[in-house]
This record gives structure tokens, C-alpha cells and sequence, in this order.
């Protein structure tokens, strides 16, 4: 892979990884593209490409981690002090809100990962048939779509419980497909479940943390593993792509926590229809991946 893709995907990855519009899908579209014109790169469904996707969404958690620095290093203080108080009491007590909270993400990741590992040669499956990605666009559309239309949710993460953990873990499971935003359907899914816009949304970016590491350590140990290596995906290639996200992150983040307290996702709706209809159409040469449903 040459530096110049590295960046490419960098950048896409790093705008499209907030916006509810797919960063996986756009990933995977740009990747076949480059495919199609002779540009040296495995395969979107190959093990390496997936480790780069991966690799490249670890770059965007230090997105979060930018943004929400003041509540994210709040809450991380909290739930330690929660969870010792909690340990002290040998259990015996119902854990205080901010460790609570923190064995809801758990929950939440679990019910990911049950899901994710299940599905997971159907998800590798979709990678590998853009048409597929457009239909999976399609519904991404109908969601948030639905989403700028619900009446004003007032649930807070204080009365959240194991049933709303469970419901965001599994959409953010869900999402591993392309073209199934995660950022989308755990913020309306947790909105769907009551949850406040502010609270909904701090519950998705905080959970991607713990999920996309989970799941890059899984992909590597498995390279690792098959002794396959990276293939054509050098170290190098690696460290632009994930430094990159990050930077562009920053901005893709900001921007849509302003747009859906504004409830505005609805735009976003029109964007990925419009999408899938081109990859549908042919408008967007895939060098055929289209047709091979």
C-alpha cells in the first residue's frame, strides 16, 4: 500500500467516523475504487485490509478523547473511586452511578461482541459486495431519518439499565457490517430506548473506546495466528493512516455534536441515499463489485 492511499483512507476514515454516514462503507468504496484502477491493495475483505480499517478507527478514538477530555477523565476518576468503594464494601452494595455506568458498557460490549463473533463471516461477506453496502446505506437513511422526528427523549444515564446496555450493544453490533453506521445506530438506538440526545451520545462515543480496541486485538491476534503478516500493508501505512484519522476526527466530531443536539441528522439521510443510488446505478464504477450480490 503506498503512503498516499494510507492517507486517502486516513482521511476518510477520520471525516466519515462520526458522521452517521458509515466510515466502514466509505472505506470500503474508496478501497474498490482504487482496486479498479490498478492501484496496488489487497482486498476489502481481506484480513490485513480489515486490521488497517481497524487500526485506522483506533486513530479516531483519540478523537474522543480530544473532544471529551474533561468528561471522559471525569467520569474514568468517578467510576475508579465508585468501583473501589463498591470492592471495600465486598459487594455487597448497589454500585454507585459512575461505576455502574462503567459495567453498563461492559454489558454493552459483551452484547457486541456475542453479536459480532456470530455474524461475523456475514459481515465479511458484505465487504466484499458493494451492492450490498448501498442497501445497508438504504436503511442507515430510514433510521436517521426516523430519528430528527422523535419527540424530545428525556431518559438519563443515571435510570439507564441492563435492557438499553443490551439494545446499544447489539446496534453497535449490528454496525460491524459496512454501511451500517455504529455512531448511528447506537445514538438512535439509545434514543429510540429514551435517552436524552446529550446522553445518547456520549454513551455511543464512549463505548466505541472499549469496542474498537477489543476488536483490533482480536484481528491481530488472528494475523498474528495465521502467520499470514500484513501483506502489502507495511508499519508504515499503519501509522499515517492512524495519525490521520485522528486529526480529521477532531473536526467530524465537533461537527456532529452540534448537528444532533440540533436534531439535523435528517440531512445525513439524504446523503447516504443518494450514495447508495449512485453505487446502484453504476454511477460509481466499482470495476463490477456491484453486481456480485
Amino acid at each position: 500500500m503506498a503512503l498516499w492511499i494510507a492517507v486517502l483512507l486516513g482521511v476518510v476514515q477520520g471525516l466519515f467516523m462520526f458522521l452517521p454516514v458509515s466510515s466502514t462503507a466509505h472505506m470500503v468504496l474508496v478501497e474498490h475504487w482504487l482496486i479498479a484502477r490498478g492501484h496496488e491493495l489487497p482486498a476489502p475483505e481481506s484480513p490485513e485490509m480489515i486490521l488497517f480499517a481497524l487500526v485506522v478507527h483506533v486513530g479516531t478514538l483519540v478523537s474522543i478523547v480530544v473532544v471529551f477530555w474533561s468528561s471522559l477523565s471525569r467520569f474514568c476518576q468517578r467510576a475508579a473511586c465508585d468501583g473501589l468503594t463498591w470492592a471495600r464494601a465486598g459487594g455487597r452494595k448497589r454500585p454507585q452511578v459512575f461505576f455502574r455506568l462503567f459495567l453498563l458498557g461492559m454489558f454493552s460490549v459483551l452484547c457486541t461482541g456475542i453479536l459480532g463473533l456470530g455474524l461475523r463471516a456475514g459481515f465479511e461477506f458484505v465487504f466484499a459486495r458493494p451492492g450490498m453496502v448501498a442497501a445497508s446505506l438504504v436503511f442507515t437513511g430510514l433510521v436517521l431519518w426516523w430519528t430528527d422526528r422523535l419527540s424530545p427523549r428525556k431518559g438519563r444515564l443515571k435510570t439507564t439499565g441492563l435492557g438499553t446496555a443490551a439494545v446499544i450493544g447489539l446496534a453497535q453490533g449490528m454496525a460491524l457490517a459496512p454501511g451500517l453506521s455504529r455512531s448511528a445506530m447506537t445514538i438512535v438506538f439509545a434514543l429510540f430506548c429514551g435517552l436524552k440526545r446529550r446522553w445518547a451520545a456520549e454513551y455511543s462515543f464512549f463505548l466505541a473506546i472499549p469496542t474498537i480496541l477489543a476488536a483490533t486485538l482480536v484481528q491481530g491476534a488472528g494475523i498474528a495466528r495465521s502467520g499470514a503478516g500484513l501483506g502489502e500493508v507495511s508499519l508504515a501505512a499503519l501509522a499515517v493512516g492512524f495519525v490521520v484519522a485522528a486529526v480529521v476526527g477532531v473536526i467530524s466530531l465537533k461537527l456532529v455534536i452540534v448537528l444532533l443536539y440540533r436534531a439535523q441528522l435528517k440531512i445525513f439521510a439524504f446523503y447516504v441515499w443518494a450514495l447508495a443510488l449512485l453505487i446502484l446505478l453504476g454511477v460509481i464504477d466499482l470495476g463490477g463489485g456491484v453486481g456480485s450480490w
